[in-house]
């Protein structure tokens, strides 16, 4: 059994520059920030996308299509080159398992040993299964007198020797990874966040995520197969036409016009309200089968579906509640200066910022 170090914490020593790399199904993204004086610099950045059935629900199919997609993001990164190999790679959020356990106070080496009896009570893989890491988390979640709170991660230990076997063969050095909501939740709070209970939608290609966080301590994530893709196939059968043409449509025209009834929003309405009810059974299930909040304060939407026009409307709308666009530089120092990528496109880049700023707040 190897533990491993998949949390907020200081996991090496070293003053070499580090980026951050994040992969899903469709594409590859890579963020590189530096501490220049007291203030941030985005230094590199870029995108690249992967062979359709390369990535598959987070697990690697095509080794050698997903090396050559991070040898290419690496060599046409910028404005300045990429020339540290060493990089923090995000874990798909299916493929691992956050709980927040709770148990009797104890010293850090009786709690190492319990961690693995809970591990085998919680998740549905063998310890010989899987990689883990945990940590005490914040008072501020109800608790029993005499207990402590640990937030713990598990992921297959074949996704993470997958992922790294990769990342090597692609010539670079992996010194952390991490799940794709915590890289979310660093990126995404700000200050002020971080005295309340936010949930973060992530739409993605593929799936959707939510995850909340209560005063910055990440409580629950789960995930759902509708996505972005899911508007435009809907779109694609709606009006027989090709992916792509759909794809087009929804770039120019995004849900339709709720106020006109159009055609548009005829066809991705069912979609749309399938998203609203997720949203609210997550947030149901969070508050009344958990019950570490009295309430939701603030809702977050970030991926790549977040940018479809009309979409953060119709949720705020239908929901009843303010949900906002996410800004994944809420921590990111850059002085006077504007970002390189403006918010709307950054949207998508929550998760490899996320990953950036781990690399550059643990440096020495």
């Amino acid at each position: 059994m190897i533990k491993m170090t998949f949390l907020n914490k200081k996991i090496f020593n070293s003053s070499a520059s580090i980026f951050g790399l994040d992969l899903s199904d469709l594409s590859i993204k890579l963020v590189k920030l530096e501490e220049n004086g007291k203030e941030d610099e985005l230094v590199s950045y870029g995108t690249v996308q992967l062979p359709f059935g390369a990535i598959s629900d987070g697990e690697i199919k095509e080794k050698s299509q997903v090396i050559e997609a991070i040898n290419k993001l690496v060599k046409i990164s910028g404005p300045k080159k990429v020339k540290t190999k060493k990089v923090i790679c995000s874990i798909p959020e299916t493929k691992a398992f956050l709980r927040i356990i709770s148990i009797p106070k104890m010293s850090e080496e009786e709690i190492s040993e319990a961690v693995k009896w809970e591990i085998e009570a919680n998740i549905p893989l063998s310890l010989e299964q899987v990689y883990y890491d945990w940590q005490i988390v914040t008072e501020s979640l109800k608790i029993e007198k005499n207990k402590i709170n640990l937030l713990v991660v598990a992921v297959s230990r074949i996704i993470i020797d997958e992922i790294i076997s990769v990342i090597e063969e692609a010539g670079l050095d992996v010194v952390g990874l991490e799940i794709e909501s915590i890289s979310q939740a660093r990126s995404l709070l700000s200050q002020e966040d971080c005295n309340k209970t936010v949930l973060i939608v992530d739409i993605g290609d593929r799936r959707t995520s939510f995850s909340i966080a209560k005063e910055g301590v990440l409580c629950f994530t789960s995930s759902i197969p509708l996505s972005g893709q899911s508007l435009t196939d809907t779109i694609a059968r709606g009006m027989s036409i090709s992916s792509k043409e759909a794809e087009e449509i929804k770039f120019n025209y995004g849900i339709g016009s709720d106020f006109k009834n159009d055609a548009l929003f005829q066809l991705t309405k069912p979609i749309l309200e399938n998203f609203s009810q997720e949203i609210e059974k997550s947030a149901d299930f969070y508050l009344s089968g958990l019950g570490y909040s009295k309430s939701i304060d603030k809702i977050i939407v970030c991926g790549g579906g977040a940018n479809t026009k009309g979409i953060v409307p119709y949720l705020s709308k239908k929901l009843g509640r303010e949900i906002e666009l996410g800004n994944p530089w809420s921590n990111v120092n850059f002085g006077k200066k504007l970002p390189l990528i403006e918010k709307g496109q950054a949207v998508q880049y929550s998760t490899a910022i996320g990953l950036a700023l781990r690399g550059i707040q643990y440096e020495d």
